[in-house]
């Protein structure tokens, strides 16, 4: 394709007819010449918006730009309704990639429910791959919305899942080649298959039938900058056993063969959660088939400590560039 907006008879062909799911809410949908997308809000319900650029990676990239969003929303406590879309194109882009891409989103849609409402694509010598920007739409009760600022002191920390999920589908996916010097396929596969954790919505929603008080998605920095984030956003500390925080051993081992630290590894898939009732919310979401842990407190003063054993523990810096970026730069 050319440099420019995508043309007409493309957008209709590989762009509008992947968009199949459709939601009540939305009264101008997406087509040709419109600027603007329309929604009805309910006297009861608040909407919430969020939005993500996707760079870190080209593979699977409709996958990942419809659940960071998604994840954004549900860790506020809103249910995703829409998302508008912005895809930049490099020079020379086939339009078969554009409707792999849009047909990826559109699936991912469908699974949770929420509908394209709109966006932008265009060719532009500007990017050398891909890249999407997701603007979500989700709404909430009015008196509902979770910030992640609401953590409170005495309150159990919970982790949805395990950390380092997203990191590891994607160095799994853009260095299987090195990874095949030491692993064999299946453990390569497995490693990829993360990518199936990445949805936090129904996390969100079970432990809000329970209770939360906070709720931050894990993304980059990983579970030691979203311990931060939480805690500096409540204005509280916190205690943490390193040793329930939970791990795959997928990530252990890729994040040993690039010499990284698991723990600032992007995390997508995961939430961290701040609530009175813990041990309930783990129960509620391993009844769910989600499992979880209660891995540590928040606490009345500003120390955020992490202990490692019972001879080791140390204060937790603010938060430090992504482990991703290593492997992606070379550095690893």
């Amino acid at each position: 394709m050319e440099v420019g907006k995508v043309p007409e008879s493309v957008l209709k062909r590989s762009v509008f007819k992947q968009i199949r799911t459709k939601r009540e809410e939305v009264l101008i949908h997406p087509g040709v010449g419109e600027d603007c997308a329309a929604l009805k809000l309910a006297d009861d319900e608040v909407f919430v918006m969020s939005t993500d650029p996707i760079t870190g990676t080209t593979q699977e990239i409709g996958t990942f730009a419809v659940h960071i969003t998604a994840n954004d929303l549900a860790s506020a406590g809103a249910e995703p309704v829409g998302i508008l879309l912005t895809v930049l194109l490099p020079d020379g882009c086939e339009e078969g990639e554009l409707k792999a891409m849009m047909a990826q989103i559109e699936s991912e849609c469908h699974k949770l429910n929420i509908e394209i409402i709109g966006g932008h694509t265009e060719v532009t010598r500007a990017v050398t791959q891909p890249v999407v920007t997701v603007t979500g739409v989700g709404k909430a009760k009015g008196g509902r919305v979770i910030s992640t600022g609401g953590a409170k002191p005495g309150q159990d920390i919970v982790v949805t899942k395990w950390i380092g999920l997203e990191g590891t589908a994607i160095i799994a996916r853009s260095q299987e080649k090195a990874l095949k010097s030491r692993y064999s396929q299946d453990f390569i596969d497995q490693a990829k298959d993360c990518i199936r954790y990445l949805s936090v919505v129904d996390d969100a929603r079970i432990a809000m039938q329970v209770g939360v008080s906070a709720m931050h998605d894990v993304t980059e920095g990983g579970i030691f900058g979203a311990f931060w984030e939480m805690a500096q956003a409540s204005g509280v500390g916190l205690t943490v056993d390193l040793k329930k925080v939970p791990l795959r051993q997928e990530t252990v081992e890729i994040c040993e063969f690039f010499d990284l630290n698991p723990y600032q590894l992007i995390s997508s898939g995961s939430m961290l959660m701040a609530c009175d009732r813990g041990y309930d919310v783990v129960e509620a979401l391993r009844k769910e088939g989600i499992r979880a842990s209660v891995v540590g407190k928040f606490t009345d003063s500003h120390d955020k400590i992490i202990h490692y054993d019972e001879n080791e523990t140390r204060y937790l810096e603010p938060p430090k560039p992504d482990e991703l970026y290593k492997v992606e730069t070379g550095q690893a």
